[in-house]
């Protein structure tokens, strides 16, 4: 059965950052994820985790000024080194949470930067990542992320992202598949997967259209999950999605697989 992840940053808003890990655990989650925990000192997030019995299954490096709309600096070409210094962060929150994985968020191209640039800055930014994380015992992934969630966003395809893996070379890299971008930039989700297997290292859910919980629209979640399971996925799956009505209340789709 998969093991199920609640993603912080989209499930229960309604309580405060801190307060969501205790609503987690209540409703039987047994990992978190989110976008970013540097708001946070670590040891108090780092406390939560211990109270409730819950393990950090990822989160992202520093994504920019998340607020006016930067969603990842490291395809920008003027901020090499604050994006050094953000995986020099990254992982002292890693090691004080005890996550051993962190997603890199490209970033949005601007106009002013040609995409062979940003491409070219990218690649080495995340051959800088893969390494340093290495050496501190983290694995890192990378997600393509559809065009209509965040128009102009760099990385958008797995094509894309095999030929951005095939130029970092570096073993300590790998693909976060999230079937909701998929659905949208490219459908034919499964056996994309399957192809993709050993390139895989985390993977997220959402349902399409209006990005809720699984079967409230056109994607096949049992399949997938039966599929997962078949194939020897034994990651966390991230459930990054918007609840229609309630995050608590609309966990029933969680129970068959309990």
């Amino acid at each position: 059965m998969p093991k199920f992840a609640a993603n912080l940053s989209m499930l229960y808003t309604e309580h405060s950052f801190i307060d969501r890990f205790a609503a987690a655990a209540t409703d039987g989650f047994r990992a978190v994820e989110y976008v970013s925990p540097y708001e946070e000192v670590p040891q108090a997030i780092a406390a939560e985790l211990a109270r409730h019995d819950l393990q950090q299954a990822l989160f992202n490096l520093p994504a920019g000024n998340w607020a006016v709309g930067e969603r990842g600096i490291a395809c920008l070409p003027d901020r090499v080194a604050e994006f050094q210094a953000s995986v020099t962060r990254a992982i002292k929150y890693a090691d004080a949470l005890g996550c051993r994985k962190v997603n890199c968020l490209a970033g949005i191209v601007p106009a002013a930067v040609e995409p062979d640039v940003a491409e070219a800055t990218f690649v080495d930014n995340l051959r800088y990542a893969a390494e340093q994380l290495a050496d501190a015992g983290i694995s890192l992934v990378f997600e393509p992320i559809n065009t209509r969630d965040i128009p102009g966003y760099f990385l958008t395809t797995t094509d894309q992202a095999e030929r951005i893996m095939d130029r970092v070379g570096h073993s300590n890299l790998l693909i976060q598949y999230d079937f909701y971008h998929m659905q949208i930039m490219q459908g034919d989700l499964v056996s994309t997967f399957e192809r993709l297997r050993g390139k895989i290292g985390h993977v997220q859910i959402a349902d399409n259209p209006g990005r809720h919980e699984p079967g409230s629209g056109e994607i096949n979640h049992d399949f997938i999950f039966r599929r997962l399971d078949e194939l020897g996925y034994d990651g966390w799956v991230g459930c990054e999605y918007r609840p229609a009505a309630g995050t608590s209340e609309g966990l029933g789709w969680m129970k068959a697989y309990q």
